[in-house]
């Protein structure tokens, strides 16, 4: 059986960032995950394509609960990256916006989001 492979995206909901920014945060994310995952197991990052891609949005309060969760992804080993906006349109330069952990394992991943909302 194969293994379920999913990313999740996790956001900052304090900094009140326009629909258009959200998205482009997220994608950012998205991206900086996978080529995480290819860097460090081809074979998972090629599992996650060949799986349609899956993945999740969610949603944290403030940066506290992002970096808690940073340091609880990387704490399992999990592929895991930060975000950090370039600050030319909606909020300052260097805030960390963004978190994606995975691609990686769907019940690994879940066993840190699973009490997360969706965005």
């Amino acid at each position: 059986m194969e293994i379920e492979i999913k990313q999740s995206i996790v956001l900052r909901t304090d900094l009140k960032m326009g629909k258009g920014k959200i998205a482009a945060q997220v994608a950012h994310a998205s991206v900086l995950g996978y080529i995480a995952a290819a860097e460090k197991d081809k074979k998972l990052a090629k599992m996650w394509i060949e799986q349609g891609m899956p993945k999740i949005v969610l949603k944290v309060k403030d940066l506290n609960e992002l970096l808690e969760l940073y340091k609880k992804a990387q704490e399992n080993n999990l592929i895991c990256v930060l975000v950090k906006d370039a600050g030319k349109t909606q909020i300052e330069p260097n805030t960390l916006t963004t978190l994606a952990i995975g691609p990686a394992a769907a019940k690994e991943i879940d066993k840190l989001t699973k009490s997360l909302k969706l965005l």
